[in-house]
């Protein structure tokens, strides 16, 4: 097996510092883009439905609608409805663009459906732009 060779200090603190951001921002990306899908699919986001779908507690999903709130990403009251901002909107479009072009590129590649979907899910928080810009190409081209 050929040995990777090592890389930079800096290099390997600029790719971790890349993947911290990612980390911190993958969260909310899930959460407006579920508020989007719930919306699109029943009218409205509550917090119980957020909750049943991410497999956390209640009071999980109101500690992270108040960290959306502070970023200006949702807008919600106690017990009313949670909907996205102007901001949160652009996000969970860019995140619902994201999902697909990994998911598609990974169905082109010859994975199954369901893991692609699955896959596409961590993946969509982490590929950079030169990467899904090759993913579309690789799609154009097909």
């Amino acid at each position: 097996m050929k040995k990777i060779p090592l890389i930079s200090e800096s290099q390997s603190a600029d790719k971790f510092e890349r993947i911290r951001r990612a980390h911190q921002s993958e969260v909310a990306e899930d959460y407006v883009e579920m508020i989007a899908d719930l919306i699109q699919e029943t009218g409205e986001a509550r917090a119980v439905d957020l909750a049943s779908r991410f497999g956390v507690t209640s009071p999980t999903v109101n500690a992270t609608i108040q960290r959306l709130q502070r970023e200006g990403l949702v807008e919600s009251k106690p017990y009313r409805s949670i909907f996205l901002t102007e901001l949160g909107t652009q996000l969970a479009e860019s995140s619902q663009i994201k999902h697909k072009v990994v998911r598609d590129f990974l169905i082109a590649i010859g994975v199954d459906e369901d893991v692609a979907d699955q896959d596409a899910e961590g993946v969509e928080h982490h590929v950079s732009e030169q990467t899904l810009a090759k993913f579309k190409a690789f799609l154009a081209q097909k």
